[in-house]
């Protein structure tokens, strides 16, 4: 009899501590941290010392992508804002030129430079067109002014002083800025598209015509919507058989369509590719191996980390743009990016708060009204991209979450949220997205699909969220990095993230 008891209490233990044991395995509550170490920016480059400033894009007859670039410092003197240069073939890493062309001295128009464009002429010289600053007012004739220089082999550029040219009348002395110069075959001529504020339209893509990029002529306005004050950095192009403008204003990069280089151009219902507050910003476009790429920059971060706000210039950034069916555009990411994250990563999850479930490669979320629910997948990569796809309720919100470490157990969260008609990410903790209004957003329509196809790319605190192929929402969130937890929440609905897969480089 006691043999009898002894075995029953000692199969008793084995039982529970089983079931323990496949308890803990079958749903833990934690996931341990991974080691974290930060990578060269390869995706997302920046100088060293300095951050990339405004973008001159040009593709040579080699197929290789030059970005020049303002160079911008936290130091700036009087005179500022030299022209660097990246170039690269496949966007997956940039060789780094340095300076090409210097600032003039407080005597000369340019003791600042302001954007441009570069060109290869009709003459077989190559050509940079580029705005001269000098708060002086250049001896009453304007604070702003077009300037040209020339180059044999695009690494020494010689300035040439006679072709400088200022704004005419009828057009403010201090606001003529940001020349994009090419040739129309066509009409036989060069077309040179600037940012000029009118007398009586306000801000104007200006446009001027030359047959040998000395003698300008001025034409009447390309596009003059009466509704901002400068159209910063244009930018011609076509896709098809519809031309697209892009400028930047607000602190936003924009574009209109028309049918016609002539235009009229007008602007869709959604004239945005990218968040506010310089999270994308001056983006000028250039076609490469048959995709055209929209190349701006990523602001650095203003005020306190995650706050949403930015400062001019940051990080080089280039999206993909994409047509679709109606013409308007989207963004996607640069599809050579499926040959730098090559190495899938295996996929793990463990449910943190609410109501979560997790087969396969599948977390389904479940949160009341006034609640949500978070699944973690472990230490976020210091770069990698992460697909999905994405459904929630209607009205509801659901996203990716970062944080959840041993040494910083908060969540911050990117939202895909459907009651604001937005994409976000404002550094708020997950149980306060609520109370505040997102000062970093791009405005998104939900109501086209049920089920959203989302990738983010994260390369150190830049990351980039495209949904859609239509949009992108660009940011720097410190909260991902020094081996936070990557994880995906619903507030308030129920979501289902599918088909989950993270690659980073090999």
């Amino acid at each position: 009899m006691k043999h009898n008891k002894a075995t029953s209490l000692l199969t008793f233990v084995i039982i529970l501590l089983t079931l323990l044991a496949l308890g803990a395995c079958g749903s833990p509550k934690t996931l341990p941290d991974d080691p974290y170490e930060p990578v060269a920016y390869r995706l997302y480059p920046a100088p060293e010392g300095g951050y990339v400033g405004d973008t001159m894009p040009f593709v040579t007859d080699e197929g290789e992508l030059e970005l020049y670039y303002l160079y911008e410092t936290d130091h700036n003197g009087q005179a500022y804002h030299p022209v660097y240069k990246y170039s690269t073939t496949d966007l997956c890493g940039y060789e780094d030129h340095g300076m090409v062309m210097n600032f003039g001295l407080m005597s000369d128009p340019d003791p600042a430079i302001g954007t441009g464009s570069v060109l290869k002429g009709q003459d077989g010289l190559y050509h940079l067109f580029y705005t001269g600053h000098n708060d002086t007012g250049n001896n009453g004739m304007g604070k702003e002014c077009v300037m040209h220089a020339t180059s044999t082999d695009r690494e020494t550029w010689t300035k040439q002083p006679d072709d400088t040219f200022y704004a005419p009348e009828g057009y403010s002395k201090d606001d003529f800025r940001d020349p994009e110069v090419f040739w129309v075959e066509e009409e036989g001529c060069y077309w040179m598209l600037l940012a000029a504020r009118s007398n009586t339209q306000g801000g104007v893509v200006a446009k001027f015509t030359s047959p040998d990029l000395k003698s300008w002529e001025l034409a009447d306005p390309l596009y003059a919507p009466m509704d901002q004050y400068m159209l910063e950095c244009p930018d011609l192009f076509q896709m098809g058989g519809t031309w697209y403008l892009t400028y930047s204003w607000d602190c936003v990069t924009y574009y209109a369509m028309a049918n016609s280089m002539n235009g009229p151009f007008v602007a869709p219902a959604y004239d945005v590719l990218d968040g506010n507050n310089f999270v994308f910003y001056a983006a000028k476009t250039a076609e490469l191996a048959g995709a055209r790429y929209l190349c701006g920059w990523v602001g650095r971060a203003a005020l306190t980390s995650d706050s949403g706000i930015y400062q001019w210039a940051g990080n080089l950034l280039n999206h993909q743009l994409v047509q679709h069916d109606d013409g308007t555009l989207g963004v996607r990411e640069p599809e050579t990016f499926a040959n730098y994250f090559t190495q899938e990563q295996p996929f793990r999850a463990v449910k943190k708060e609410g109501g979560v479930k997790i087969k396969d490669n599948t977390i389904t979320l479940k949160a009341d009204a006034d609640s949500y629910a978070l699944a973690d997948m472990g230490t976020r990569p210091a770069t990698m991209m992460l697909e999905c796809d994405v459904t929630f309720d209607e009205g509801g919100c659901a996203g990716f979450s970062f944080g959840g470490s041993e040494a910083d157990e908060t969540w911050t969260e990117l939202c895909l949220d459907a009651r604001t008609g937005m994409l976000h990410y404002e550094g708020y903790y997950i149980d306060q997205i609520r109370e505040f209004d997102p000062a970093m957003f791009t405005l998104f329509d939900f109501s086209q699909k049920t089920t959203h196809h989302v990738k983010l790319v994260c390369e150190n605190e830049i990351v980039v969220m495209y949904v859609d192929d239509v949009k992108a929402l660009s940011s720097r969130i410190a909260h991902s990095i020094d081996g936070a937890h990557i994880g995906v929440f619903a507030d308030g609905c129920n979501a289902e993230f599918s088909n989950i897969s993270m690659r980073c480089p090999e």
